[in-house]
């Protein structure tokens, strides 16, 4: 049983960093229904923005945890520069299609300009500081350690005040009215450019927080490492149904869960296989996702 509940906690702590990515895609796809594949890529900006403001932080006696304040400046650059330049142009004159396109052409983009870059390049950097407070604790009878509670505990954080804010703020209803009926939305007066500008601030940043929960575990980062966390998290924003802020919690737990019983009680080669297999599963029996609801579309 203590194995078991060892797992879980492991399957809850990866989780809560695929359901803070998740959200992030959930925020942009539930806006303009683009799934910004360049999301991973924000991910991997955030964690070379940590690897380098560390050290500095850390030098005038800051923790270093704050640094994530510069990566989410950092990362919120990168995705406005993203929709001013790539996704803006291609939505007042392309279709979803383009728009699909155009996204994983910023996502390659960014990988290889990391690549380029004298100083990153594409070998992995580890990160040699403790991001949270080091040290064990006793859970339930299982030894774990400080930073796997603060990445479950922050993902729930984020996902509850996230939801205030898109449900109780005047920018969130703005948020769902442009969501709704960008037209519409123009003609109550919602300005749906800066609108849609916010919401990209809003997923980068959050693509940071998840930055921050993944390299404060495995302290190393690399130019690639957006890629499979960028799809893990798609996977899971999908399953628990794209568009909503629970659903992306859920199914990034789900997905976190998954991995880590499958790892610990079958075998590792296949965790991400069956990862899929689920998602296809459920796809077959609700097609929008777990929390999502089928509505046809006008035609």
């Amino acid at each position: 049983m203590t194995e078991f509940l060892q797992q879980v906690i492991i399957g809850l702590r990866i989780g809560s960093v695929y359901a803070l990515i998740a959200l992030g895609y959930t925020m942009v796809y539930g806006i303009i229904r683009l799934i910004n594949f360049a999301h991973g890529e924000f991910i991997m900006v955030g964690g070379y923005t940590l690897f380098f403001m560390i050290p500095v932080l850390m030098g005038f006696g800051l923790p270093a945890w704050t640094s994530v304040f510069a990566a989410i400046i950092i990362c919120a650059a990168v995705g406005v520069l993203a929709e001013l330049l790539a996704y803006r142009p291609v939505r007042k004159k392309g279709n979803r299609m383009t728009a699909l396109i155009t996204a994983i052409g910023v996502s390659l983009i960014l990988q290889n300009l990391a690549q380029a870059i004298p100083f990153i390049g594409p070998n992995p950097k580890a990160i040699t500081q403790d991001i949270f407070q080091s040290g064990r604790i006793d859970l339930f009878g299982v030894n774990t350690n400080w930073t796997s509670i603060f990445t479950i505990i922050i993902a729930a954080f984020v996902m509850v005040g996230l939801q205030l804010f898109i449900h109780k703020t005047k920018i969130g209803r703005a948020m769902r009215a442009v969501s709704e009926n960008k037209a519409a939305s123009t003609l109550m007066g919602i300005n749906v450019n800066r609108t849609i500008v916010i919401t990209f601030i809003i997923g980068a940043g959050l693509a940071a927080v998840g930055a921050l929960m993944y390299c404060a575990q495995y302290r190393a980062v690399m130019t690639t490492m957006g890629s499979m966390l960028g799809l893990k998290a798609f996977v899971a924003a999908v399953l628990g149904g794209i568009g909503l802020i629970p659903g992306a919690m859920l199914g990034g737990m789900l997905i976190g869960l998954i991995e880590a019983l499958v790892t610990a009680y079958i075998s590792s080669s296949l965790a991400n296989a069956l990862v899929f297999v689920v998602l296809i599963l459920v796809l077959l029996v609700k097609p929008a996702g777990i929390m999502g609801r089928n509505v046809g579309e006008k035609v």
